[in-house]
């Protein structure tokens, strides 16, 4: 603002100052509005960056040391536990990274393709879930009869792996023992596998607790060891397949899944409305003559009317 002499006469310095005052005050305000979405904006894409990486570094140590995950599914292996926290891994990792350089940076290229990733992102995500939802008896079908696929083809009671790479039969002796179940469906899924062809016989991990391996029935001169593997009595067995106890513990936990995907959901919601500011912003910031500094350090000085001022990031 210029105030002339003659109007400092005439009117007082008063309406000057409230003036100058006014503003002052919408400058700073702008500029800490800005500094603060940049700052949170790039913060939280480097946590996100750190989260990625984690992620990354867990399914890569999973790819090496439990091998055996990749078997229970073996036509459908991308679906392992270790290929997807590597797919989550990249993608957060990827697309945290265009986040921070375009804020930090103040890039409006990298703004532009991180915004691109988190749309084409989000509508994956929609689309998987439509699809998964619509499909949802067909993959479960396909998954029961993937799972039944691997214990056939692939349970071999001698190979037991390693503490860090178990086999498959070791996963599934360790589920069946833990969950007290037998089989995907039911006990029958284990009978005439490549493991003991043409038998009717079920694991050890199948049999319930009290029965262990053998254990004798009878009495007297008729008391005779039996093998619960092979007695072919269900009622030694444990009565609930490993499939139904899955599903009643993912619906037992629907709520913690909705509250997961809400979490995403706000995550990129804020990452796209942050984006779209910061790239808006950025241009207008370089152009304008009113703020030439939004770094953390002095960035330059203003002369205005032989006075010089300095403006500093807040």
């Amino acid at each position: 603002m210029n105030c002339d002499l003659l109007d400092i006469l005439l009117d007082g310095v008063e309406p000057c100052f409230i003036a100058f005052l006014f503003a002052y005050r919408y400058r700073a305000m702008g500029s800490t509005g800005y500094t603060c979405i940049r700052r949170t904006f790039c913060s939280f894409n480097i946590l996100i960056w750190l989260c990625g990486s984690g992620f990354l570094a867990i399914g890569v140590w999973l790819h090496f040391a439990y091998p055996g995950y990749a078997t229970l599914l073996p036509d459908h292996a991308v679906l392992s536990a270790d290929c997807m926290f590597i797919t989550v891994g990249v993608i957060s990792f990827v697309i945290a990274f265009f986040g921070c350089c375009g804020s930090w940076f103040q890039s409006r290229c990298f703004l532009v393709i991180y915004f691109t990733l988190v749309v084409l992102l989000f509508l994956s995500e929609f689309l998987l879930g439509s699809l998964a939802f619509v499909f949802r008896g067909g993959i479960g079908r396909m998954l029961t009869q993937e799972l039944k696929y691997g214990i056939e083809k692939h349970y071999n009671v001698s190979d037991r792996g390693g503490f860090l790479t178990p086999s498959v039969a070791s996963i599934w002796d360790n589920l069946q023992v833990d969950l007290q179940c037998c089989g995907v469906s039911s006990y029958e899924d284990w009978y005439d596998i490549s493991a003991w062809p043409g038998e009717r016989w079920v694991p050890q991990s199948c049999c319930r607790s009290q029965y262990g391996s053998m254990f004798s029935e009878g009495s007297g001169d008729e008391l005779a060891n039996v093998d619960c593997r092979k007695a072919g009595n269900p009622a030694l067995l444990w009565d609930k397949s490993c499939g139904q106890i899955l599903q009643m513990w993912f619906v037992q936990r629907l709520h913690i899944v909705g509250t997961v995907v809400l979490v995403i959901g706000f995550l990129q919601l804020f990452g796209l409305i942050s984006s779209m500011l910061l790239f808006c912003t950025v241009k207008h910031k370089r152009s304008s003559k009113t703020y030439k500094s939004y770094s953390p350090t002095v960035d330059t000085t203003l002369n205005r009317n032989g006075t010089s001022a300095t403006y500093m990031d807040d």
